[in-house]
């Protein structure tokens, strides 16, 4: 799908709405949340707009294990990978979703409860 003009995410992955970022390739972008809900709060987008988890394809097999990948390497980067971290794909607005642009939470540097939300 094109990218779209009144996504939040898109303008992002376009530099042209700034960000903190933390990888990028050219599959996927990640960078900081602004509205952080724990000490590590990272969002990883697919460049190309989809817009929930439910838009993706067979053929995005590969965008959906690169999203992961990301997320383990950022992980480990950032030292999360020794206490514990989660990773949270909300998805439409009972599920949390609030920008309509598929992301992944990477949340890690404190104690996660359960049950979540």
């Amino acid at each position: 799908m094109e990218p779209q003009q009144n996504c939040p995410f898109c303008r992002i992955q376009a530099q042209e709405e700034r960000s903190r970022s933390v990888y990028e390739d050219e599959w996927v972008v990640a960078f900081e949340d602004i509205h952080p809900q724990a000490p590590l709060h990272i969002l990883i987008i697919p460049k190309r707009h989809v817009e929930n988890l439910l838009g993706l394809e067979e053929e995005d097999v590969l965008l959906a294990g690169r999203m992961l990948l990301v997320a383990s390497r950022i992980a480990r980067e950032r030292k999360v990978d020794r206490t514990g971290f989660r990773l949270v794909v909300n998805c439409n607005r009972d599920g949390g979703q609030t920008v309509g642009h598929l992301h992944l939470h990477l949340l890690g540097g404190r104690r996660m409860s359960w049950p979540p939300g």
